[in-house]
């Protein structure tokens, strides 16, 4: 939620979690025939770390910009419960197309969350989209005063909280 401030950080974000989400449980579903119990969730920890490496290291080379906005979130994917959870309750336990196509799930579920949180937030909470640089829009009127509040840490649990009362109002969630 702290990246999601900007649809840049957020689809920025997005990518790494998905490519570390995929690559990681393809290569714990391949050894998780071979990996003892005892040392199972350090070997997952490993490899999941290895994997956020190479992204922050391609986004330090390639995405500059990128990389110094996300900062230290990108290492903290590492202990992202999604990730951990997923190989932990899924890719050890199933084939490697069935873990592929988990991850692929899991990853573009994570993505439309943040992507619509991160919409909201910037749109209202800085009074427009720019995104990339060449996306650019705003409000008219509202770009003067935004909701300033909503591009702070508090804004996303607001965000949040209005997007399942919507959801909830729209009938998307039903009452438990």
């Amino acid at each position: 939620m702290a990246v999601s401030t900007s649809l840049e950080n957020a689809i920025g974000m997005s990518g790494a979690v998905l490519f570390v989400l995929l690559a990681s449980n393809i290569i714990i579903s391949v050894i998780r025939k071979w990996t003892p119990n005892s040392v199972r969730i350090p070997v997952f920890i490993v490899i999941i770390a290895t994997f956020v490496t190479i992204v922050e290291l391609f986004m330090k080379g390639y995405f500059p910009p990128l990389a110094r906005s996300l900062g230290i979130y990108v290492p903290l994917i590492v202990v992202n419960c999604i990730i951990l959870g997923r190989a932990e309750a899924f890719a050890s336990k199933n084939s490697i197309m069935d873990s592929i196509a988990d991850a692929f799930g899991i990853g573009l579920g994570f993505t439309l969350a943040i992507v619509i949180i991160s919409f909201f937030r910037e749109l209202l909470g800085s009074g427009g989209i720019d995104m990339f640089g060449f996306i650019k829009f705003s409000i008219p009127g509202f770009s003067d005063n935004p909701i300033s509040i909503l591009i702070m840490p508090t804004g996303a649990f607001l965000v949040i909280g209005l997007l399942l009362a919507l959801f909830r109002h729209l009938g998307v969630m039903k009452n438990e």
